[in-house]
């Protein structure tokens, strides 16, 4: 499948595509966690439409294989019909292979993607991450977003996870950036606010986070949220931003404290004790709890243990927010 846009396209077109809210779709797997349950990902990404949101990210920090993670892909888009956006997650293990994966995922039909950087990757200098990130955008075709955020560890080279200056650069210098996941210096929202005001003319300037996106839309003309775990709040968070941007403020602002319990209950699922990860199992389980698949994840993977689970099901209880009636133990076998 060949991209929609050429590169120097490729900004007009991200205006265009990357508006509503943008969540996160994590692979199914079998049972035996042999390979990925294909109907399991048909089911999430149906639901995916039924509420409202515009497209989401295809995880890949499951320990998906290069050759299941484009079948993940392949299998969205034919389930999708056009009715989603599919951001390619360009979260593997070396430049290589990100670029060659990445390359795969545009010709199986992903449009976007939100580049991550490596575990392994230690850059000494500014520079460094400019080479990796320029490296990357020369030999891939697929529009990117950059993504400043403390879970690289670049906080000892610019405590915004990557500088104002090195993002002009970047935007200035590789056509494909089209975009740009601001959350340098979390949970500070300088560093939104700085790309924001340099960038927001040039590339679509996002705030993922619920907490912070919906206030900011009642007073900022954000096109996009893009991509968070906002699934675990059902069709609540496109909702509430379709009110922001349609001027009710007031209606948005009464639905944004009523999640209040839920948003606070996902706060402490994200403190991991200096991981410097996700806890996928904790966001596929939130999903679960909203009518998504679930089911088993592969190791490595942060345990999801029972107190996590009773407050993360009480915080929608007291958001008064739809939740499975299905015991826990049905989250690990999955709803197909």
């Amino acid at each position: 499948m060949e991209l929609p846009y050429g590169r120097s396209e490729a900004r007009a077109w991200a205006r265009e595509q990357m508006q509503g809210v943008f969540n996160v779709v994590i692979p199914s797997y079998t049972q035996d966690l042999g390979g990925i349950n294909e109907a399991g990902i048909r089911h999430d990404v149906r639901l995916q439409i039924q509420n409202g949101f515009s497209g989401f990210l295809a995880v890949s920090e499951t320990a998906v294989t290069n050759d299941e993670y484009i079948r993940f892909v392949e299998v969205a888009m034919e389930e999708a019909q056009g009715k989603q956006l599919v951001i390619h997650h360009a979260s593997f293990n070396t430049l290589e292979e990100n670029v060659a994966v990445a390359n795969r995922a545009a010709a199986a039909g992903a449009g976007l993607t939100l580049l991550s950087y490596p575990p392994n990757f230690y850059p000494g200098s500014e520079e460094d991450i400019y080479r990796y990130t320029r490296s990357f955008c020369d030999q891939v075709d697929m529009a990117v977003m950059l993504f400043p955020v403390p879970l690289w560890g670049f906080e000892r080279l610019h405590p915004s996870s990557m500088s104002i200056d090195l993002l002009e650069r970047l935007v200035d210098d590789a056509p494909t950036v089209v975009a740009i996941k601001a959350e340098g210096g979390h949970p500070s929202l300088g560093g939104f606010i700085e790309v924001w005001n340099h960038l927001r003319d040039q590339v679509v300037v996002t705030m993922p986070l619920m907490i912070h996106a919906i206030p900011l839309a009642t007073i900022l003309p954000m096109s996009c949220i893009a991509t968070s775990n906002t699934e675990y709040y059902g069709n609540v968070v496109p909702r509430m931003f379709q009110m922001a941007r349609d001027g009710k403020h007031d209606e948005a602002m009464r639905l944004y404290w009523q999640v209040d319990p839920a948003r606070h209950a996902n706060a402490r699922i994200g403190d991991i004790g200096g991981a410097n990860t996700v806890h996928r199992m904790a966001w596929k389980y939130q999903a679960w709890l909203n009518g998504y698949n679930g089911g088993p994840l592969r190791m490595p993977t942060a345990r999801l243990v029972s107190d996590q689970m009773r407050m993360l099901r009480k915080g929608l209880v007291d958001s008064a927010l739809p939740v499975t009636d299905s015991p826990d133990e049905e989250y690990w076998v999955g709803r197909t």
